[in-house]
């Protein structure tokens, strides 16, 4: 589910179409796939003094409430996951009412959305599957010689540099809320960063900062942590933003960061970035769209649905058993793409792959069916 003010029918049916892909590429059990964008004011995601929300209330003038009363929310129907401008909040408060409403008496209720606090039946890593998948999806084409090769570069993470830009849409409605560098690109900064490659670039909506040298992901976190209590200090809560702007060592970047020399790009924003207007400007040489988040999210609804933890049915904790298990996924998956890119002759056109891979197997899924005839 995602908030914004200038969301759109034609964005939501994209975004489906694109989720539907994502999840038979992964192998998902459910290849169709829905996308919820909410319009909400800023006046309409507010809290009261008291930490309540007036944003899900029972009335059919709010989206949410509207998802339940047409039967378009349950636990075998549609299970919305967060996305851009969502987290744990307003997943927690989404299951809490249908738990509360039409789910009264549904022992699954739970299961009706993911990304939900661990308190709530969430799990554990579900916060930086997003980034941990950045980073699984690059490890298994930088460390393939093959394909290192024909863009000249050396396999492995050792001294290849990345740039990162996150939330380049205005939040103005989640003002204080960590909605850009603190989820994806410091999670993908933080596993890049361990596995040797340098950060020298990061792109916010408030600016853009760069040093050639490389950033230390704990460095600029608490930086950025530090500006939101100065923030703080001087006006209220909703009106703070923490930022990267003034980080000790980096310079600000003039100009278009998706088109600066680096090694890997992540454009870990909203859709549009890169277009055919700037495609042919960008000098990365490797970029990768993945699909950590819905995986994880995909692993806890069905820990809601079994009513137990993997640590439990594994013997084993659940966090690591979770990312044992996006690790093993997210390495056979990029493997079948690279063998589909090899059988059609399409060199260095992996996302092609990707498209020929998941439709194969959504045409599969319905020949299988009985639903199509050749």
């Amino acid at each position: 589910i995602r908030y914004g003010t200038d969301v759109s029918v034609d964005e939501v049916k994209a975004l489906a179409s694109l989720m539907t892909y994502k999840c038979a590429i992964v192998g998902q059990s459910m290849f169709l796939s829905l996308k919820d964008d909410l319009l909400q004011s800023q006046e309409s995601h507010t809290e009261n003094p008291t930490g309540s929300t007036v944003l899900l209330c029972w009335s059919s003038s709010d989206p949410s409430s509207a998802l339940l009363m047409k039967d378009l929310l349950r636990p075998g129907i549609d299970v919305p996951a967060p996305d851009m401008s969502t987290g744990e909040r307003e997943m927690s408060w989404i299951a809490d009412t249908f738990a509360t409403t039409m789910g009264h008496y549904d022992i699954n209720a739970h299961a009706c959305v993911t990304g939900k606090p661990i308190s709530q039946g969430g799990i554990h890593g579900r916060i930086s599957a997003t980034g941990r998948g950045v980073f699984h999806g690059i490890e298994n084409f930088i460390n393939e010689a093959s394909y290192m090769s024909q863009i000249g570069m050396c396999p492995g993470f050792k001294d290849k540099t990345f740039v990162i830009q996150v939330s380049p849409r205005p939040l103005h409605h989640l003002q204080g809320r960590n909605t850009g560098f603190g989820n994806v690109g410091l999670h993908s900064m933080r596993y890049l960063h361990r596995a040797g490659a340098k950060c020298i670039g990061i792109a916010e909506m408030d600016g853009s900062i760069w040093n050639p040298n490389g950033m230390d992901p704990k460095e600029l976190e608490d930086h950025k942590l530090n500006s939101l209590r100065t923030l703080k200090f001087f006006t209220s809560i909703l009106q703070a933003n923490g930022t990267i702007v003034g980080f000790p060592d980096s310079t600000p970047y003039e100009g278009n960061i998706l088109e600066a020399a680096c090694d890997i790009l992540i454009p870990a924003a909203s859709e549009k970035q890169l277009t055919k207007s700037n495609a042919h400007r960008i000098k990365a040489k490797d970029m990768y769209l993945n699909a950590g988040g819905v995986t994880v999210s995909f692993f806890e609804w069905l820990k809601n649905l079994n009513h137990v933890s993997y640590g439990r049915l594994t013997f084993k904790y659940e966090q690591d058993s979770n990312y044992h298990l996006l690790k093993e996924l997210l390495f056979t998956r990029p493997q079948q793409i690279m063998r589909t890119a090899n059988r059609y002759n399409l060199g260095l056109d992996l996302r092609t792959a990707a498209y020929v891979n998941a439709i194969e197997k959504i045409f599969k899924v319905y020949s299988d069916s009985g639903l199509i005839f050749t």
